[in-house]
This record gives structure tokens, sequence and C-alpha cells, in this order.
């Protein structure tokens, strides 16, 4: 049963990388049409969502609300955590760093730490209302992994000089 429930998440995951891969390909067509693009990979994860976590109907369009309604906050709550990392790393490498600029900022990624516990307290909540326990468990663990394959993503997209290669992991230029 685990080894039927892996394989269909690696298979889940391995046809979102082709479809994200697609869009990296291409990126003057993908700048484009963009919006398709990702309205497409939208609803490849939430038919990968649906299958996984086993959602009827109902569920799947709460689940859908519940993400209207947090992604926003989270969204800008990363931005903000990003923010904060970056001038903290440019005050840390600076020759000689501002000491209360450097405090600020640790007391404001504790801050946005919190936040964040609070978000995910009240997203959890709100999926309560309509989730199983064992169904919850299996989406936050399906959106840290599309997280990661996401991370992973930009990573290669980031070291491939060649647009023509990006996010192609192996792939080398024929000449």
């Amino acid at each position: 049963m685990i080894k039927r429930v892996k394989r269909s998440i690696c298979l889940a995951l391995a046809s979102l990388c082709v479809t994200a891969v697609g869009l990296a390909a291409q990126p003057a067509r993908a700048n484009a049409q963009r919006p398709v693009l990702e309205q497409q990979l939208r609803q490849r994860m939430a038919a990968v969502t649906r299958q996984r976590l086993g959602l009827n109907d109902s569920q799947m369009s709460q689940l859908e609300q519940s993400n209207a309604r947090f992604a926003p906050q989270l969204t800008q709550l990363i931005a903000n955590e990003r923010e904060t990392r970056r001038q903290l790393r440019l005050e840390l490498t600076s020759p000689t760093p501002n000491q209360d600029h450097v405090s600020t900022l640790i007391d404001q990624t504790i801050t946005l730490q919190k936040q964040r516990v609070a978000l995910v307290e009240a997203e959890q909540r709100d999926l309560a209302r309509f989730m199983t326990p064992v169904q919850r468990a299996q989406y936050v663990a399906l959106q840290s992994e599309f997280r990661r394959r996401a991370q992973e993503m930009a990573r290669q997209n980031s070291r491939n000089p060649d647009p023509a290669f990006r996010g192609r992991p192996g792939m080398k230029k024929l000449r």
C-alpha cells in the first residue's frame, strides 16, 4: 500500500515537473503565455491533490476557497521574510555592520516567524472543517514536495546560462 502511494506521488510529481520544465524551456513563449501556463499548472496541481488526498467535489471546492484566502497572506509573508534575510545578509557582509539595524532585523525575523506559525495554525483550523487529519497531513506533505520541486527547478534554471536548456536536468547542448 505504501509503495503504491509513493509510486503515485512520484508519477504525479514527475508529471508536474514535465509541465514546469516545458515552461522553463521556452522563456519567450512562456512569458507571452504565462497566465495560461500558470493556470494549467494550477489545474494539474489541483488534480494531483484531489487524487492523492481522495478529495470529493465539495472538499475540493472548499480547499480552493481556503487557498484563495490564505495564499495571498503567505505570499506576502514569504516576500517579507526574503527581504528581511536579504537586508540581514547585506548588513552582516558590510565592513562595519550597524548593530542596531541587525538587532531590528533579528526582531523582525522572529516576528515574521511568529506570523507564519499563526498563519499555518489558522489554515489548519480552516482545513479541519472539511478534511480528515490524515488528509491534512498528506496535504502538508504534498505542499512541501511541490515547493521543494519548484526550488530545485529554480536552482537548475539559475545554474544554466543557456535558456534553451534551463529546467532540463542532464540536458547538454548539442554541438
